[in-house]
């Protein structure tokens, strides 16, 4: 049964870390979204549109503001032929099969409706709507779609199982595992694993592996980041654990900096440019110098919009990644919009630290 989520209230459009939050919760509890709508207050489609959707056979998460509450409960409760009544000081239709503080469940046809009430500044009521999970995500890196799909393709026939793979950034694939009417998720990616075993993390969440992996074994890691401003860094911080294995990010920017913060040789920055493969190996021996750390990940380049030249446009991009015996360097020509750009470099440094070492991520 598919899930639609409907948020009614201005604030949900525009208070964008507000809905961020939400959707966050509303995928850990449920997995997969299908289809998103807003309304803002006042809107008189909004009844019509509620009526139409309570017979649609969808698991419904409809999250409004306090003020709105009551509204979304009448609203429902003329659709569904009830009235409301007031249980433990909220207003909220009869036939109700669950609430708790802010939040409740109510069964019509054979739709699902949770109904919570969400304003700034609070935690997130509980979701109630139950989710059988029948699916799982895993991560290949370093082989690309067709060949991911030939090799694990006759497994999935084998355990009745479905894919559906999906291209992060080149050489880094995430597959979501659905099972049929007899399928063993289980099964399958155990032998996937064998197949690949130094190319498969069963792991959904790459930075919690990662996380998980260097934890366990007492290693550290840093970074030193430039044109990316940050972001490797909230990559990692924005989950439970980091403390354990992040020593820090030097944001870069400046040649200045480059130089006084991470050692970078001004005659290296002369010759080759702040965005170059000399520049990001001196970087990342820079951030382990400074920082001590197992790991370290550069990355300099130009995200745009502006700032690019012939022989290095918009999209250039070096990352370098370190370990204490080996370092790589690589050379990337992105495209996309400044924060796309970004994103993709995260991507690609976060691929080159699982590759460096496998025998320890995977």
């Amino acid at each position: 049964m598919q899930l639609h989520l409907l948020f009614m209230g201005s604030k949900f459009i525009y208070n964008s870390i507000l809905k961020e939050y939400i959707l966050k919760k509303v995928e850990e509890k449920c997995e997969f979204i299908a289809s998103i709508t807003y309304f803002k207050e006042g809107d008189n489609s909004l009844f019509l549109y509620l009526e139409e959707l309570l017979h649609s056979s969808k698991k419904i998460v409809i999250v409004t503001t306090k003020n709105n509450f009551s509204i979304i409960g009448k609203l429902i409760s003329t659709v569904t032929s009830d009235n409301q009544i007031l249980k433990d000081g909220i207003l909220i239709p009869s036939k109700v099969k669950s609430f708790k503080k802010d939040t409740y469940l109510l069964k019509f046809d054979n739709s699902l409706i949770n109904v919570i009430s969400m304003d700034e500044r609070k935690i997130i009521p509980d979701i109630l709507i139950e989710y059988k999970k029948n699916q799982e995500t895993i991560n290949i890196f370093n082989e690309d779609r067709d060949t991911a799909l030939a090799l694990l393709n006759p497994l999935a026939q084998t355990y009745d199982v479905s894919l559906d793979i999906v291209t992060l950034v080149e050489g880094w694939l995430k597959v979501e595992i659905k099972s049929k009417k007899y399928g063993n998720i289980s099964n399958f990616i155990s032998s996937a694993k064998k197949l690949l075993p130094k190319e498969l993390i069963q792991k959904s969440n790459i930075i919690e592996h990662i996380i998980d992996i260097l934890s366990l074994k007492n290693k550290k890691i840093s970074f030193a980041e430039s044109c990316t401003g940050g972001l490797l860094s909230y990559y990692f911080t924005k989950h439970n654990g980091t403390s354990k294995i992040l020593d820090g990010s030097l944001v870069t920017y400046s040649n200045e900096l480059k130089d006084n913060w991470l050692g970078v040789e001004q005659t290296t920055l002369e010759k080759y440019g702040a965005v170059s493969s000399e520049v990001v190996a001196q970087m990342s021996e820079g951030a382990m110098n400074v920082s001590d750390a197992d790991y370290t990940l550069s990355i300099s380049g130009i995200a745009g919009d502006g700032g690019g030249t012939q022989l290095k446009p918009v999209g250039t991009v070096y990352i370098g990644v370190r370990t204490k015996t080996e370092h790589k360097e690589v050379l990337l020509n992105l495209k996309g919009d400044r924060n796309y750009v970004q994103n993709q470099s995260v991507l690609e440094a976060i691929k080159m630290l699982i590759s460096i070492d496998k025998e320890m991520f995977f």
